[in-house]
C-alpha cells in the first residue's frame, strides 16, 4: 500500500509548516546555547575527551527531541516512518558492516581510555597530537601540521604508543668516546650535564649504561627524566651540553674509521711513495 504524502503538505497545512520550522530554528539555537553553555560550565580539571562527550550527548538529544516535536507539530504519522527507517536501516546496515565495526570500536576507545584529546601517540610510523576522537575515526594532526584520519578497526588492531600518557618521561641519548678515555670521568661528566640542566629532574635519577665495546668507540646511554611539555628544550640543550662539556675536557667523540693490522708477527704492509714528474 503506497502512502500519499500530498494530503499532508497542502495550503492546509500551510500554517503547521511555517510553525515546524520556526520550531526548527529556536531549537538549533537552544541546542547550541545549552551545549556552550554548559562547555563553559564544566571544571577545568575535566579531560577535553569527557567534555567533548558531554557536548556531543547533549546536541544529539537535542536533535532527536527536536525532531520528535517537529514531527508530532506536523502531525505526520510515525508506523510508515519508521517502516521505511527499518527497510533503509537494514539495506545501510549490510553494506556498512565496516562502519558499524569501527562505531564499535570506537566504544571501546572511549571506555578504555588508552589516550585522550591532546595526547601525542604514535600507530605504526605515524605520530602526532590526538584531535578529535569520533564516532568512526580518529584524527591525529601530525607534526608538520597534517590531518590524518585513522579508522577505529585499525586503532585498536594496532599497536599504540601513548607518549604524553604520564607526566614525565624519559629521554635517551646515545653517547660515544674513544677508547682512549677515562670512564670514570666521562661518567661523571655526563652526570654534571644532567645535574645542572634545569629541565632535568632529580628524581628518578638519570640513568647512566656503558652499553658495548663498538667497533671506533665505546657506547655509552645516557637517560635524564623530564616533564613531558619540555621534550624539545630538553633534546636540544642536553645534546648541545654533552658536545660543549666534552669539548671543554678533551673528550674525543670519535667518528667510525676502519684500522689495517696484520698481526703481531708479521711484517708491515710496505708503502711506497711514486712522484710523478709532469713534464
Amino acid at each position: 500500500m503506497q502512502f500519499d504524502w500530498s494530503k499532508y503538505f497542502n495550503e492546509e497545512n500551510l500554517e503547521r509548516l511555517i510553525i515546524a520550522a520556526i520550531i526548527l530554528v529556536i531549537g538549533l539555537i537552544l541546542i547550541h546555547g545549552i551545549s556552550y553553555l554548559v562547555k563553559r560550565l564544566l571544571p577545568k580539571s575535566l579531560s577535553k575527551q569527557r567534555q567533548m562527550i558531554i557536548s556531543r550527548a547533549i546536541n544529539y538529544t537535542g536533535y532527536l527531541t527536536l525532531a520528535a516535536v517537529i514531527i508530532a507539530e506536523l502531525k505526520i504519522p510515525v508506523a510508515p516512518l519508521f517502516g521505511t527507517a527499518g527497510v533503509i536501516g537494514l539495506v545501510i546496515g549490510v553494506a556498512s558492516q565496516t562502519s558499524i565495526g569501527n562505531i564499535v570500536s570506537g566504544f571501546f576507545l572511549v571506555s578504555e581510555k588508552s589516550f585522550e584529546i591532546g595526547d601525542v601517540i604514535k600507530v605504526g610510523d605515524k605520530a602526532g597530537v590526538v584531535y578529535s576522537i569520533d564516532l568512526l575515526s580518529i584524527k591525529i594532526k601530525t607534526f608538520d601540521n597534517l590531518l590524518l584520519r585513522i579508522p577505529n578497526q585499525t586503532i585498536i588492531s594496532t599497536e599504540l604508543t601513548n607518549v604524553t600518557k604520564f607526566p614525565i618521561r624519559r629521554l635517551d641519548f646515545n653517547v660515544s668516546v674513544a677508547y682512549k678515555e677515562d670512564l670514570k670521568q666521562v661518567k661523571e661528566l655526563l652526570e654534571k650535564v644532567a645535574k645542572q640542566n634545569p629541565l632535568c629532574l632529580d628524581e628518578p635519577e638519570p640513568l647512566i649504561v656503558f652499553k658495548e665495546f663498538g667497533n671506533s668507540s665505546i657506547d655509552i646511554l645516557l637517560g635524564v627524566w623530564f616533564e613531558k611539555t619540555n621534550y624539545l628544550a630538553v633534546k636540544n640543550s642536553v645534546f648541545q651540553d654533552i658536545k660543549s662539556t666534552f669539548d671543554t675536557e678533551g673528550i674525543e667523540i670519535p667518528f667510525p674509521h676502519v684500522t689495517l693490522y696484520t698481526g703481531e708477527v708479521t711484517k708491515p704492509f710496505p708503502i711506497v711513495t711514486k712522484e710523478e714528474n709532469n713534464e
